[in-house]
């Protein structure tokens, strides 16, 4: 599952294939670290537009070519306009890959403002955290980067402008395109470690994947110390690793997505036979590009939408931590009210046996008529008896008034915990941006957004519209059951209300996960009779959409839908019920179908 140089030598064959003698449409920066370029096409190569992705994101950098827009920002950017300004509308003359590094050079030809031709380059760097996307001039000299590396980040290679491009060493690795036998059957034995890991240590470009299945070709223990390789192995090892170079070389690549448990596991641009066969199944691509959409698209969604809601994460956690400490403060203050009886029995014996204490006595040991034992009460002796017993009832109906208030105030500040973790689990399964704009409202309207940021969320925005309570987009989540029942899934709190009390009617089965924050599920039955099999599909969307997710098994209740009530004043998604049916099951939802 990495992106690696093969994967970047066969995007490099097939922007060369598609995009070359092309001229740059269209420039847009639709993320801080994101490019769409459209390209018109040459009519050699069947004309048309083709747009190019390009992300720098570090936790999931990205280029393949699609069809698909995406929308850019009211205000371009600077380093888009920069772009724009020199190679818009400029030609793609090259489009190259250094060795097998995972950078890609686009080559452009363009006018200047004299009316003479120019030449710019466009470097896509996809190396974690260092990813970079980088515009350079005929003299290899920085124009701008999307990312400025200054010398106090990186004390190997600044990226600033005016700065001289180089390409970082990649940890002093051997280029495997260039790597004779001699050196390949000198340097792998030295290696005192897992032959896979040797190979990806030692070559760039090469990722665990391709290391495992160099060695599977080979008929090679991967996990086998390359220090312990035996000639034979040796020698089948080189010729597997120079068969997959030879690949490379001749472009001959066949991208090729692993799904294990029907969900995508690993992808190549070459064919990984290693898991051909057994539980594994393996999806071919004629393009590179419709693979990395495929597997990529709802990753890289839930990255950039992790990123847009982390603010909200870190206030919601911040709020959470706050509550979740007071509580347990007032907890150990309710423990210490628990000592109230016991002064209001002092008071209750000293009214009755007091008589008998000698006078200025420090205390007075009486017979408790409740329980039977002796109790020794402890006096003040300035005090008259009268007056010690005051002292104890004073102390019991001040610490039962302490205790009734904290019980009180212990049920408002959980039910805030409870709130704030079902907000924290909408944020969790969130998919678009839309989903964000009920959880900003919920978090206003609750209060945990005050003062000058919720007037900045409330604030108006371009066009007079209200960001803070403009009408959300967002719907539930829609399923199919086997049985073709519709399932229901709440997004967020308002979404949970909605589904649970307008769009259900009273004889819809409603579900969610026993005692843990979750979604409201709600299965449609349309008067129908339900099989076993719909119940357990949507319990299992209860669960998966729930707290539990991570857990095997999690308790689901689930009753008809008129048995849920919603108590007058009562946050956002809560509810209550009294009777209901329970069932544990797993978080598997593979076997069903969602609907857009």
């Amino acid at each position: 599952m990495a992106f690696d140089g093969i994967t970047v030598a066969n995007i490099v064959r097939d922007l060369k294939s598609e995009l070359l003698g092309g001229r740059i449409y269209k420039i847009a920066q639709t993320e801080k670290d994101e490019l769409l370029i459209t390209v018109r096409r040459a009519v050699e190569n069947g004309g048309g537009q083709r747009r190019l992705f390009m992300s720098s994101d570090a936790s999931l950098p990205l280029v393949y070519m699609t069809d698909e827009n995406k929308q850019s920002p009211m205000t371009a950017p600077n380093f888009c306009m920069l772009l724009r300004k020199h190679i818009q509308n400029g030609k793609i003359i090259a489009v190259e890959q250094p060795g097998l590094e995972r950078i890609i050079r686009i080559d452009v030809e363009h006018l200047d403002e004299m009316g003479d031709l120019r030449h710019k380059t466009l470097l896509i760097e996809l190396m974690g955290k260092y990813s970079n996307i980088i515009f350079v001039d005929e003299d290899n000299k920085i124009i701008d980067s999307i990312k400025h590396i200054p010398s106090s980040v990186s004390s190997v290679r600044e990226v600033l402008p005016g700065r001289d491009y180089f390409v970082p060493k990649t940890q002093d690795k051997l280029d495997p395109l260039l790597t004779t036998k001699d050196d390949f059957m000198s340097i792998i034995p030295s290696k005192g470690q897992a032959i896979f890991k040797a190979l990806y240590g030692t070559f760039t470009g090469l990722s665990p994947v391709i290391s495992h299945e160099i060695c599977y070709r080979a008929g090679v223990d991967s996990d086998k110390s390359a220090i312990a390789l035996e000639n034979s192995e040796l020698n089948d090892l080189w010729t597997s690793f120079d068969q997959m170079m030879n690949i490379v070389k001749e472009k001959k690549f066949t991208p090729e997505l692993i799904y294990i448990n029907g969900k995508p596991k690993e992808y190549a641009a070459v064919s990984l036979s290693m898991y051909h066969g057994g539980d594994s199944e393996y999806k071919e691509y004629d393009e590179i590009s419709s693979l990395l959409l495929d597997f990529y698209a709802e990753k890289n969604t839930v990255t950039r939408i992790r990123q847009k809601s982390s603010d909200l994460r870190k206030l919601v956690a911040t709020a959470l931590e706050r509550n979740i400490r007071t509580l347990d403060l007032q907890n150990n203050q309710l423990k210490d009210t628990e000592k109230k009886d016991k002064y209001r029995i002092y008071g209750e014996l000293l009214t009755v046996y007091g008589y008998s204490a000698e006078p200025e006595a420090k205390s007075i040991t009486v017979n408790d008529y409740n329980s039977g034992n002796d109790v020794t009460i402890p006096l003040d002796p300035t005090l008259s008896i009268s007056q010690n017993a005051k002292k104890y009832f004073d102390r019991y109906t001040k610490l039962k008034r302490t205790a009734e208030a904290l019980e009180t105030q212990m049920k408002e500040v959980s039910q805030t915990v409870s709130h704030l973790e079902s907000i924290a689990a909408s944020l969790d399964i969130a998919r678009q941006e839309d989903d964000l704009t009920d959880i900003r409202r919920e978090l206003i309207e609750g209060g945990y957004i005050k003062g000058s940021a919720a007037e900045r969320l409330n604030g108006k925005g371009k066009n007079g519209k209200n960001p803070g309570s403009v009408k959300s987009k967002s719907k539930p989540f829609h399923y199919v059951s086997s049985d073709g029942f519709n399932i229901y899934v709440g997004k967020n709190n308002y979404q949970n209300d909605e589904l649970t009390f307008k769009m259900a009617n009273g004889g819809d089965w409603w579900f969610h996960a026993k005692g843990i924050p979750g979604s409201h599920v709600v299965l449609i039955t349309e008067g129908k009779e339900v099989p076993d099999r719909a119940f357990e599909e949507a319990a299992s969307l209860a669960a998966y959409y729930s707290k539990g997710k991570e857990q095997q098994k999690v308790e689901i209740d689930y009753l008809k839908r008129k048995d849920v009530k919603k108590p007058s004043g009562a946050k956002p998604g809560f509810v209550v019920y009294y009777t209901n049916y329970s069932m544990v099951i797993g978080t598997d939802i593979s076997s069903l179908k969602e609907i857009e």
